[in-house]
């Protein structure tokens, strides 16, 4: 304004108006867009927010916090009392009628003074395990930090804790993963090493730590790996038992898998080259070393007969659980949660079952067995698994003669090959796959193939490197799919694996229910060259048997604990194959028992009555295993004989085994596992009945005979004529007098081009051939039964 109205209003109003500023452009009382009054640049909200000043006062506040905090932590948190022997309790284990089984929980453990305890010994488990030892403060504040981390963040646990936190952990408080409970265990254990010696925390950890077969402490464990009082402990002997504290189920050399035992060695080395960088070992002496096997495992007290190998595959299994739903972060831990106690777990073993089962095994074949007699004998190791097709529950297993004599389970080893059984899994591929043949013949029961013994396979003109040999070197000629499952014919399957593709078959395999883990897709699996047990065996028949949903079999049926809820899954899951196909294998293996390589065994059997039953035989390399794998529509079993020596426990042969004659005595499937299980089974049904069957080809409908123009796959050139008879056998072994180069096959009944022409060993068979006995061709017997089937 202007100087006269200025003065005019301070006339009016007794003062002079003060001017008003210029808006910037923003429409604020600042000057330019972006300057303060003063002309400063203006500061964000951000920055006025988080000024360094603030950044850093709130930085110390927080570990001036976290400092009192765990001051007062350290003056609340007192060491308390060791409470691990007032927590354990028994474990109690029932049939599925609620009877008791087993109960368990007297602990395994006897408390050596250190001074029994060898130093260089001593030494191995500091090596292993917290080489800073003797002169930490008894806490690993980086490796409790991540623990805690990886517990907020769900990732489970990871190493780093000290001897002084896991002897924490293991004898003042539990193997629960919580934040709190790292906290306590991290202020415990600076108090406890302040207060107590190291010699008497190593003292404790090591005779508190969990080493597997149930030993807790080194005195139990030098007894159940070295049957040796822990004094006599040798520095080698001592690096194992601390390499074990790692994983002491996967490093058990007894159970382990060839990882396992790998792993375990590479453990074993680690902790004895720690000790030479430390200088608590000579350089010289650890070049020297070797690593020594442990000695076979003793069973625990309270675990005679099959007992003891129930009450382990329940363990096992509740163990997988407790890790598969989170309340173990390992298997290790899922363990010392078990032996921990309080636990009632019901198991689906049929207790009437199960004493037929037991029953059948030892009519059939234990009684007959006479180690002093004959050495073999005491080679013969049989496991059985029987399995409910609908429910998926186990309702009988046979693990061995008894656990105090034999520890390790049969009925769920998975190192001795299944042999011919598997040749269903890669028929139910070709058919679930819609596989043809070479010259695209549509693959079922009725495809004919050329069962020349040997005959190389081949994939579209181009031979693959493999052709097996059947048993006794027997050719075939022109065979249908259905003949040659009935007489086990390997060099047709072997073309059917190629013909299917193997990725595709071991796919199918892993679908019905088989560990397929680092198996390769090659000709040779035909032959079921890879490891399986009967229990699992018995899952893939029973997924066949169920029409094609999955079944897994469970051996609990639930689980009690007064802290611990566990959720099982339900055994019976998906569609993994079509119920055509499923159906369809399971016709083609009626065919086994009425007129094939079990049908001795098991079609003769008096008690069968009528019963329908479907089945299929396995002999493997070397007659190393014997199986016998059937089922009827209610009850799936799977038995397997495995040869293994009494002294070093390596696979052998079971030849001659109950006086079977040397060289020809084969133990073969369709003798003693059949036979063990038609007296099981025809015992233990309830009633006959009859497969329910979605397949055009009926209940294994008899086959065409192939003529001169039916299809071959692939096309080879005719095999030679019938040389001679096979001679006649009603038994599954030979009779006395019978030459080791004959077949023992009943006499033909079919035209020549599907009787086998038998030609002399030439030899052993190679590696992967499963030595399959030969059951007789279709008989009369057979063909009448089969009309009167639906």
């Amino acid at each position: 304004m202007g100087r006269a109205e200025e003065r005019r209003a301070r006339q009016r109003g007794g003062h002079r108006a003060a001017p008003q500023r210029r808006r910037s452009i923003s429409g604020t009382d600042e000057g330019p867009a972006g300057l303060a009054s003063g002309g400063k640049p203006r500061k964000s909200l951000l920055r006025r927010m988080f000024t360094w000043k603030k950044v850093l006062g709130t930085f110390f506040g927080l570990c001036l916090l976290c400092i009192g905090g765990f001051a007062a932590a350290y003056m609340l948190v007192d060491i308390p009392a060791g409470n691990a022997d007032a927590q354990l309790q028994s474990n109690i284990y029932k049939y599925s009628d609620g009877t008791m089984l087993a109960r368990t929980g007297q602990l395994n453990r006897e408390s050596v003074d250190l001074s029994e305890v060898p130093k260089d010994v001593q030494l191995t488990f500091v090596a292993a395990e917290n080489k800073s030892f003797y002169h930490d403060s008894g806490v690993d504040l980086r490796g409790t930090a991540r623990g805690v981390l990886n517990t907020v963040m769900g990732r489970g646990t990871q190493g780093g804790s000290t001897i002084t936190q896991q002897y924490v952990k293991n004898y003042y408080l539990d193997q629960n993963q919580t934040v709190s409970r790292k906290l306590k265990e991290l202020v415990i254990s600076l108090k406890l090493d302040r207060q107590k010696s190291k010699e008497y925390i190593l003292a404790g950890y090591i005779n508190t730590s969990y080493y597997g077969r149930g030993a807790y402490g080194i005195q139990a464990a030098a007894q159940a790996y070295y049957h040796k009082d822990a004094k006599n402990l040798t520095v080698e002997e001592g690096a194992y038992l601390a390499a074990l504290l790692q994983a002491p189920n996967e490093y058990d050399w007894a159970l382990a898998s060839p990882t396992g035992k790998r792993l375990a060695q590479a453990r074993w080395n680690y902790v004895l080259d720690n000790m030479v960088k430390q200088h608590w070992l000579d350089a010289g002496k650890r070049r020297a070393m070797h690593f020594e096997k442990p000695k076979a495992p003793k069973a625990a007290p309270g675990m005679k007969g099959q007992n003891g190998y129930l009450v382990d595959a329940a363990n096992a299994s509740l163990e997988r659980r407790l890790v598969a739903q989170g309340s173990a972060a390992t298997i290790g831990d899922a363990e010392a949660l078990v032996k921990k106690g309080g636990w009632t777990i019901t198991l689906n073993i049929d207790k009437g079952k199960q004493h037929q089962l037991e029953q059948a095994v030892k009519e059939q074949l234990t009684s007959k067995l006479d180690a002093k007699k004959r050495p073999v004998d005491g080679d013969v190791q049989p496991g059985a698994v029987s399995v409910d097709p609908k429910t998926g529950r186990v309702l009988a297993m046979y693990g061995g003669a008894d656990y105090f004599k034999h520890f390790r389970n049969n009925a769920t080893r998975t190192d001795y090959q299944p042999a011919s059984t598997f040749k269903p899994v890669i028929l139910a591929a070709a058919l679930q796959q819609g596989s043809v043949t070479q010259d695209g013949k549509p693959i079922n029961a009725d495809t004919v193939y050329d069962g020349t013994s040997g005959r190389q396979a081949v994939d579209h003109g181009v031979k693959v490197g493999f052709g097996p040999p059947n048993e006794d070197n027997a050719n075939y000629g022109d065979i249908t799919v259905q003949k040659a499952m009935d007489d086990s014919v390997n060099s047709v399957f072997a073309q059917m694996g190629v013909d299917v593709g193997m990725d595709k078959v071991m796919s199918t395999a892993k679908q019905l229910g088989m560990d397929t883990t680092g198996m390769q897709a090659v000709p040779a699996q035909t032959l079921g060259s890879m490891g399986a047990s009967p229990l699992e065996m018995a899952g893939i028949y029973a997924t066949l048997d169920n029409h094609g949903k999955k079944v897994t079999p469970a051996i609990i049926k639930s689980v009690e604990h007064k802290d611990r809820d566990v959720t099982l899954p339900d055994p019976i899951g998906d569609q993994v194959i079509s119920r055509t196909a499923a159906d369809t294998v399971t016709s083609v293996l009626t065919g086994v028992v009425d007129d094939g390589t079990a049908r001795v065994s098991v079609a003769a059997n008096s008690a069968r009555d009528g019963q329908q039953v479907a089945g299929k035989t396995g002999t493997s390399d070397n007659n190393k295993s014997a199986w016998f794998t059937g089922y009827t529509p209610g009850l799936v079993t799977s038995v397997g004989l495995f040869g293994e020596s009494a002294k070093t426990h390596a696979q052998v042969p079971m030849t001659g085994a109950t006086g079977l004659l040397p060289g020809t005595g084969r133990v073969n499937g369709g003798g003693y596992p059949a036979e063990i299980w038609a007296a099981y089974t025809f015992d233990a049904m309830d009633g006959v009945s009859k497969f329910d069957l979605d397949t055009s080809q009926g209940a294994a409908v008899e086959t065409p005979k192939p003529s001169t123009s039916a299809t071959r796959s692939p096309t080879q050139s005719p095999s030679q004529s019938p040389s001679g008879t096979p001679s006649s056998s009603g038994s599954p072994t030979q009779s006395p007098t019978q030459s080791p180069t004959q077949s023992p096959t009943q006499s033909p009944t079919q035209s020549p081009t599907q009787s086998p022409t038998t030609e002399p060993p030439t030899g052993d068979p190679s590696p992967d051939n499963p030595l399959e006995q030969l059951g007789g061709q279709r008989g009369q017997a057979g063909q009448q039964q089969r009309q009167n089937q639906p």
